[in-house]
């Protein structure tokens, strides 16, 4: 099994790029719902503050590496030769994933930080900050993502697709990144078949 990994602050637009991986059939595994789902096991709703919350909390119960640890059965049950994991957050995930792997890439999706800010203004998660002073609330949720190692994460990345430009330049690029990849050929030759 190969793991290509989407690694990127909040609003960059990761799953953007994991939309794409799925219109390639490629099975895709978001490290968030490992997190809504816990929550939701909690009767919490998923705000920024409860899902933070519950990540915090099972990193410090079971690990650093422990929303990756979660993910690796979800990855495993694919089937799949190729997975998209969407949503690395540190570098003990990032770790986990190049040991459970037979290849693992890592790709920084970026974007300049008033477009991040922008964008997630506008697309109304329930997990985006509801406040008034947006920035504020966005820096608070970068600082806790910084603080589970998104920073070493984003240094380990393979390779990074900046996504400043349109949708279709984005998704673009994304595509030539998954079709020029080795792994993804592996992927559409089975999965395009069903």
């Amino acid at each position: 099994m190969k793991i290509v990994g989407f690694v990127g602050m909040p609003g960059s637009g990761k799953s953007a790029a994991a939309e794409v991986a799925r219109e390639m059939k490629i099975p895709v595994v978001v490290m968030g719902d490992v997190i809504r789902e816990e929550a939701a096991a909690c009767g919490l709703p998923p705000t920024d503050r409860n899902l933070g919350a519950v990540g915090n909390d099972l990193r410090e119960r079971e690990g650093p590496d422990a929303i990756a640890a979660r993910c690796l059965a979800k990855i495993r049950a694919t089937g799949a030769p190729v997975v998209v994991v969407e949503g690395i957050r540190s570098r003990s995930e990032v770790d986990l994933f190049r040991r459970s792997s037979n290849g693992f890439s890592l790709i920084e999706v970026y974007v300049p930080d008033e477009i991040r800010l922008a964008r997630i203004a506008s697309r109304g998660r329930s997990d985006d900050a509801n406040d008034c002073d947006l920035a504020k609330a966005v820096a608070d949720r970068d600082a806790r993502e910084l603080s589970w190692g998104m920073g070493e994460a984003i240094r380990a990345a393979d390779l990074r697709i900046e996504n400043s430009g349109s949708v279709a330049e984005f998704r673009g690029r994304v595509r030539e990144v998954l079709e020029g990849h080795e792994i993804s050929k592996q992927s559409r030759g089975k999965f395009n078949k069903e």
